[in-house]
């Protein structure tokens, strides 16, 4: 069976799009090798997507169009939860987790009082366990962050009022 590239590769591209999207990342590339003189680079980012092509074979279609990894906007802007009183944001780049371990219970709850200093969640950085404290005492109101999830410097993690 012959190799489709244009059909192929289109569906690549926005498989790479969903996964993009799906983990909140800002930018992906990933190269796909054919054959000897066979291959694709894509490296996509959160202002769409730039298909790189390597040296290959005479191309059988046209080169596939640029794909939004935008989600489509909406209706009505959302207000920014940054930017409400009590936020807690990441100190760090990492990987964000809710419970100490795998089965234990969260480290807090939406709707549990925390002390100023309680741990919050842990941020795990370069194989280091980070132990993120609560900047002030208050009700915990919003959970912005999932167990597991990556999070950048300054992005939200909660909310305590």
């Amino acid at each position: 069976m012959t190799r489709n590239p244009v059909t192929e590769d289109v569906e690549f591209i926005k498989a790479l799009a969903e996964v993009l999207r799906s983990h909140d990342l800002s930018e992906i590339e990933v190269g796909r090798e054919y054959g000897k003189d066979d291959s694709l680079t894509v490296r996509i980012t959160r202002g769409g997507v730039a298909p790189v092509a390597l040296p290959a074979p005479a191309p059988v279609a046209p080169a596939p169009q640029a794909i939004s990894a935008q989600p489509a906007p909406a209706s009505a802007p959302a207000p920014d939860p940054a930017e409400e009183a009590g936020m807690v944001t990441s100190p760090m780049v990492g990987t964000a987790y809710l419970q100490p371990e795998p089965g234990a219970p969260p480290f807090v709850k939406v709707g549990d009082t925390v002390t100023e200093g309680q741990t919050l969640l842990i941020i795990e950085a370069m194989k280091t366990m980070n132990q993120i404290p609560a900047p002030h005492a208050g009700t915990v109101k919003r959970i912005l962050v999932e167990d597991a999830a990556p999070v950048e410097f300054g992005a939200p993690l909660m909310i305590i009022v």
